[in-house]
């Protein structure tokens, strides 16, 4: 049996989904951690007390490695363009964890590079491979609701305070925002089910909530660090697509609950999910009768592995795309595109609502 040996780089936040991965007796296999922080990496030991495999606090040195055939990159959002170009220039494959980058021009790049090494790229969408929304995607495909008009999700971002305003993720230098960095997944499921890529786009946004320490208080949060505040924690985000779609995007981070609320309406119904009941609603339109309109509901099936069961369905996804050539859900153009709407919506929400035109990539780099 072939198997797939894997570096990872980074054993923060993510690093429960390289449980995936770590399959000794299966197709794939971790061979090498690179990490910087002492306490992760005794973490990570103690989670696979395996002596094959290597340990470093210097990623060059895991990609010089011949028993390494390709790396997973699920460091912080600033690092990604850098490591994703020495990686494959490595002569590594190469899954990024999203989003890509924190600039367009760090995504054309990596892409550039990217082409020119032949290796494989994949970006970790793993939105894509939650069954809820591959269920609303097959729905559309299927013209259940008709020619979809327009797209409007809402972003309960419960805990926020705790995942997004205790570290890194709380500085523009290193985020550029929470509407690129936490909205790149809701971007580019808005382009996943209407099958277009956002053009222009215009947003507001404020630090409303984790501007004042009392809040920080009232959510029983102590730990600072030595990061600014100057990311947005409220943000309202509307966009229109090449297809003509008009899509809206709401992010809140001081809710009480967490949750995504999408609607989809189409020109002969409407979808509408609930993450928190595990349902999606179908209207449909009956011109023949204005009180016999019944619902579709569909209740989906309880899912094992973080991400409502996207997790290792994605790190499958991966080995597959290496060893057997299936390609992945998402693209690195769609990696890129969610970030460039990030980006321009940003520049939208700090110069009061400016419209702003999405750059689309340019043709003759994207590999033949």
């Amino acid at each position: 049996m072939e198997q797939l040996r894997l570096g990872i780089i980074g054993a923060g936040f993510r690093w429960n989904i390289t449980d995936f991965w770590h399959q000794p007796e299966g197709r794939s296999i971790i061979t090498a951690l690179a990490e910087i922080d002492e306490t992760a990496m005794n973490k990570f030991k103690a989670k696979y007390p395996d002596e094959a495999i290597f340990y470093t606090d210097d990623y060059h040195e895991l990609l010089k490695r011949d028993d390494v055939d390709a790396v997973v990159v699920l460091t912080e959002d600033y690092k990604h363009k850098q490591q994703a170009i020495d990686v494959l220039r490595a002569g590594k494959d190469l899954y990024l964890e999203k989003p890509m980058a924190i600039t367009i021009e760090d995504c054309d790049e990596i892409i550039s590079v990217w082409k020119e090494s032949g290796r494989k790229l994949m970006i970790g969408f793993n939105m894509r491979y939650m069954p809820m929304y591959e269920t609303m995607k097959q729905v559309i495909d299927d013209g259940t609701i008709g020619e979809v008009k327009a797209v409007w999700v809402r972003h309960f971002v419960g805990r926020g305070g705790i995942y997004y305003y205790q570290d890194w993720h709380r500085n523009s230098k290193y985020t550029n925002s929470l509407l690129l960095q936490k909205a790149s997944h809701d971007i580019d499921v808005i382009h996943m089910l209407t099958g277009s890529y956002v053009k222009k786009v215009s947003a507001f946004g404020s630090l409303d909530f984790y501007d004042k320490p009392e809040n920080f208080e009232a959510d029983g949060l102590t730990h600072q660090t030595a990061a600014e505040i100057d990311v947005e924690d409220n943000n309202v985000l509307i966009m229109e697509l090449e297809n003509g779609v008009k899509a809206s995007y709401l992010q809140c981070h001081f809710t009480p609950d967490y949750s995504r609320n999408y609607v989809v309406i189409g020109t002969k119904g409407r979808l509408e999910n609930d993450d928190v009941n595990d349902t999606i609603t179908i209207k449909t339109r009956n011109t023949d009768s204005l009180h016999d309109k019944s619902d579709i509901v569909i209740q989906m099936k309880p899912t094992l592995g973080d991400h409502a069961g996207a997790d290792p369905q994605i790190a499958n996804a991966f080995v597959e795309y290496i060893l057997d050539g299936v390609e992945p859900k998402a693209s690195p153009l769609d990696g890129r595109m969610s970030v460039a709407v990030g980006v321009k919506a940003t520049e939208s929400v700090r110069s009061g609502g400016i419209m702003q035109e999405v750059p689309q990539y340019l043709s003759q780099f994207v590999p033949q």
